[in-house]
C-alpha cells in the first residue's frame, strides 16, 4: 500500500517508511504487525494489504503504521486509536504520520494518544533526493507495557 511515485506531486498518498526510523522505532516496540504494507515494502513479517482490508481485521499488538495520506487518514488514525483499546491484545499501536495539526482528525484523535514524537526537520521517503512537503511525527496509542 505505501507505493512511492513522488512526492511533489499528488499521484499518491503512499510514503515508504524510511528503513532506518522503522529500524530505530522496532528496537523499542518489537513490533508484530504492519497494518499498511505490501510484499515489497512489509516492515514485519506478518502484514496486511490493501486486499486484506485492515480497517476491518483485528491488529495484533504492538504494530507498526504507516497509513496513506489522503483523506482516508483520518479511518486509518481512528481504527489506530479503537485498536489501542484492546487492553487484552497488548494494546499498542504506533503511527508515522503527517502532522497535520489543523485538521479535525488530529484533535479527534491524535490529541487522545499517548504520546507524539515530533520529528526534527522533515523525512526522506524511499530513496528520494527531496525531502517531504511536510513534517511528520510518531504518534503512539497505548498504554506502556
Amino acid at each position: 500500500m505505501k507505493k512511492f511515485k513522488g512526492l511533489m506531486t499528488s499521484l499518491t498518498c503512499e510514503y515508504a517508511t524510511p528503513q532506518w526510523l522503522y529500524d530505530e522505532l522496532n528496537k523499542e516496540f518489537n513490533f508484530l504487525l504492519d497494518v499498511c504494507a505490501n510484499k515489497d515494502n512489509a516492515k514485519c513479517y506478518k502484514f496486511y494489504t490493501e486486499k486484506d482490508d485492515a480497517l476491518n481485521q483485528s491488529w495484533v499488538k504492538p504494530c507498526w503504521m504507516n497509513p496513506p495520506y489522503g483523506r482516508e487518514i483520518r479511518k486509518w488514525v481512528k481504527k489506530a486509536w479503537e485498536e489501542s483499546w484492546y487492553v487484552c491484545s497488548g494494546g499498542r499501536v504506533v503511527c508515522l504520520l503527517p502532522a497535520r495539526t489543523d485538521t479535525k482528525w488530529w484533535h479527534d484523535y491524535v490529541m487522545k494518544a499517548d504520546e507524539i514524537r515530533f520529528i526534527k526537520g522533515r523525512l526522506k521517503f524511499n530513496d528520494s533526493k527531496n525531502s517531504a512537503p511536510f513534517p511528520s511525527c510518531i504518534v503512539i496509542f497505548g498504554r506502556k507495557q
